[in-house]
C-alpha cells in the first residue's frame, strides 16, 4: 500500500486533483498524457471493471481501511494521497461527495465505425453543455438499451468529473465517440436518423415506422434551443414527444429517457 500523507496544498503530485482544469487534464497537445477524474468509489469500480487505468487516488483517511480498500488493495503500486476532510475540500474546492477521487488515464479516442459497429440503436448528443444532462443521457443509455452515443464537437466532454458521476459510471458502460458530421456517418453505415423536434413534420414518437427500423440513430439537441435547423433537416425523420396540460417540452435528459425506451430495440 503506497499511502503518501499530503504536507501542502502546493505539493506538485497533488495539482492534478486541485489546479489543473479540465482543459489541461485533456491535455490536447499530448492525448496520450490526458487524464480525468472519477469520483465516489462506485464510479471508480465501474472504471476499473471498464479496463481504465488509474494514475492516483485521493481519499480521506478513514477510507483507506474503508469504502477504498478493495480499490487500493487492487492496486497495490498505485499511490494513494490522503488527509482530513477539511484539507481535501481546501485543495480540490469542494466536499467530496464519496470522500475518494481517482485520475484516470483517458481511454484512446474511438472511431465512429468501431463504436457502431453491430450497433441497432444509438444517441447522437449535439451541442449539449450542460455536465449534468450529459450524465444523466448516458446513465439512461446504458440502462434502456442505447448501443452507443455520438458527441459532437459542441457538446461538452463526457469524461467531465460532474458528467462521470451523474452518470454513475455508466459513460464507461456505453461506447461512444466524437463526431463533426454525425449524420453523413450514420447514413454512411445504414443508420437512419430521427430528429427529437417540435416541427410541422413530426411525427409522434411512438410511430411504428420508427420502431421498425433496424438501425436508428436518435439525435438531441441543445438544453435550450434544441437541435440546430440543419440537423433537423437533415434527418431522415423528426419525431415529438405527446405533451399534456400544456407543456411544450421536456428537459433534454427527461426526453432522451422517453425516447431510449420508447424506441429501444424489440
Amino acid at each position: 500500500m503506497n499511502v503518501i500523507e499530503i504536507a501542502s496544498l502546493q505539493q506538485e503530485e497533488i495539482r492534478v486533483f486541485a489546479s489543473l482544469t479540465e482543459a489541461q487534464l485533456r491535455n490536447k497537445l499530448n492525448p496520450d498524457e490526458g487524464l480525468f477524474i472519477a469520483e465516489s468509489p462506485k464510479v471508480i469500480r465501474v472504471a476499473l471493471e471498464a479496463g481504465i487505468e488509474p494514475v492516483a487516488l485521493l481519499c480521506e483517511r478513514r477510507h483507506i481501511t474503508g469504502d477504498a480498500a478493495d480499490i487500493i488493495a487492487s492496486r497495490p503500486a498505485m499511490p494513494v494521497y490522503t488527509a482530513d476532510r477539511k484539507l481535501l475540500a481546501e485543495l480540490t474546492g469542494y466536499t467530496l461527495t464519496r470522500g475518494v477521487l481517482c485520475a484516470m488515464r483517458r481511454p484512446k479516442p474511438r472511431s465512429v465505425a468501431k463504436v457502431c459497429a453491430g450497433a441497432s440503436r444509438v444517441a447522437v448528443i449535439d451541442g449539449v453543455s450542460d455536465t449534468t444532462n450529459i450524465g444523466a443521457i448516458f446513465r439512461s443509455a446504458a440502462a434502456l438499451g442505447i448501443d452507443a452515443v455520438l458527441l459532437t464537437p459542441t457538446s461538452c466532454d463526457a469524461l467531465n468529473r460532474r458528467a462521470v458521476r451523474v452518470s454513475m459510471g455508466s459513460v464507461f458502460l456505453v461506447p461512444w465517440a466524437r463526431t463533426e458530421h454525425p449524420q453523413e456517418e450514420l447514413n454512411a453505415l445504414g443508420f437512419r436518423t430521427v430528429a427529437l423536434a417540435l416541427t410541422d413534420r413530426s411525427v409522434s414518437i411512438d410511430d411504428e415506422r420508427l420502431k421498425a427500423e433496424p438501425r436508428l440513430a436518435l439525435m438531441l439537441g441543445t438544453e435550450g434551443d434544441g437541435l440546430a435547423h440543419d440537423a433537423i433537416e437533415g434527418a431522415d425523420y423528426v419525431c415529438r414527444i405527446p405533451m399534456y396540460h400544456g407543456v411544450d417540452s421536456l428537459n433534454v435528459a427527461a426526453a432522451s429517457a422517453v425516447a431510449f425506451w420508447e424506441l429501444r430495440r424489440r
